[in-house]
């Protein structure tokens, strides 16, 4: 058997680092050699702080997933890998696939995605998020001139933003309370807010801050008949909204977006890999450099999870290397 290791969330909390042995590959899968993997910062947070409500264990595990919620559990999903072995075609090619943090693993043809080469290694990691990202936006039913804002500027938000904004005549405002996301949204080509100077009488808000406050922002930036689109997971956290005072009398729609499915109007003739790809060819775009915000070595992913859950409004994607 050949050897390799794969991060573990031991219990809510605690990671650590365990062997992964591999067998003999199979005629249709590939080995792959991790060359980065991408932190999922908000739903990869709630894993660990073991936040997964029992309801939706089954819901929430993700491709190559092992192991239970609470944990132990191997969870992940953003891998870029080198393919070492496998069928005529394949081999010495870059591809990307859901998969848990793990320094080599085997794969199903079918479950992986060429990496284009306009694309570099570690752009290319962030194509789980923008697939959510385009989902989203499809869910939104964003037009060309809609008054957009985006509450949360974090990696989700913000690639929904980057979206949103190259629709023609469209007016998109990142809002978030940190200053220092100013940067970023003029980057995208979006107007930057803090949430008490948030445009109000919006066509469509997006929410996707991952707190409670943050969906009762949005829902008072909608306009008239209005749509808000909800992105965020709250895990098993309650969440309380100002249901009784301009819903109503607004008549506005919430609508919640999780990429688990095609969004509907493209559901017919859209399937998970023709997205996927289209968000692997969108990566082209250099401007989506300004998401990747750190880097950690795989060996140091216990340390560096624990950090992340206990600050989980700091940095935007964080990058694990491997060597």
């Amino acid at each position: 058997m050949s050897a390799s290791s794969a991060f573990w969330v031991v219990e809510p909390g605690r990671g650590e680092i365990r062997s992964a042995p591999l067998g003999p590959l199979d005629p249709d899968q590939l080995r792959v050699r991790m060359l980065a993997s991408g932190i999922s910062r908000g739903t990869e947070t709630l894993v660990f702080r073991g936040q997964v409500p029992a309801s939706q264990h089954q819901a929430m595990r993700c491709p190559f997933q092992q192991g239970e919620f609470p944990g132990p559990v191997k969870y992940g999903y953003s891998a870029v890998g080198l393919v070492e072995a496998g069928p005529d075609g394949w081999v010495g090619r870059r591809i990307f696939c859901l998969h848990p943090h793990q320094d080599r693993f085997d794969l199903p043809v079918a479950a992986a995605v060429p990496v284009p080469d306009a694309v570099p290694t570690r752009r290319a990691v962030l194509a789980a998020n923008l697939e959510t990202a385009l989902n989203g936006v499809w869910d939104a039913g964003a037009l060309p001139g809609d008054r957009i804002a985006i509450v949360g500027a974090g990696v989700v938000g913000g690639l929904v933003a980057a979206l949103a904004a190259r629709l023609p005549g469209t007016a998109v405002t990142l809002v978030d309370r940190e200053p220092a996301r100013a940067d970023l949204a003029q980057a995208l080509g979006c107007a930057f807010a803090l949430p008490d100077a948030a445009p109000v009488e919006q066509d469509l808000v997006i929410h996707a801050s991952g707190a409670p406050e943050g969906l009762a922002l949005a829902l008072g930036l909608a306009g008239f008949e209005a749509t808000v689109l909800d992105m965020s997971w709250y895990g098993d956290r309650p969440v309380s909204l100002p249901l009784g005072e301009a819903f109503h009398a607004k008549r506005l729609t919430i609508r919640a977006s999780q990429v688990g499915m095609v969004a509907p109007a493209q559901r017919p003739r859209w399937s998970y890999r023709r997205r996927l790809t289209l968000a692997l060819d969108l990566l082209a775009d250099p401007v989506y450099d300004r998401f990747l915000d750190g880097d950690t070595a795989f060996a140091d992913l216990p340390r560096t999870m624990a950090g992340l859950a206990d600050d989980p409004a700091g940095a935007l994607c964080r990058l694990v290397l491997y060597p």
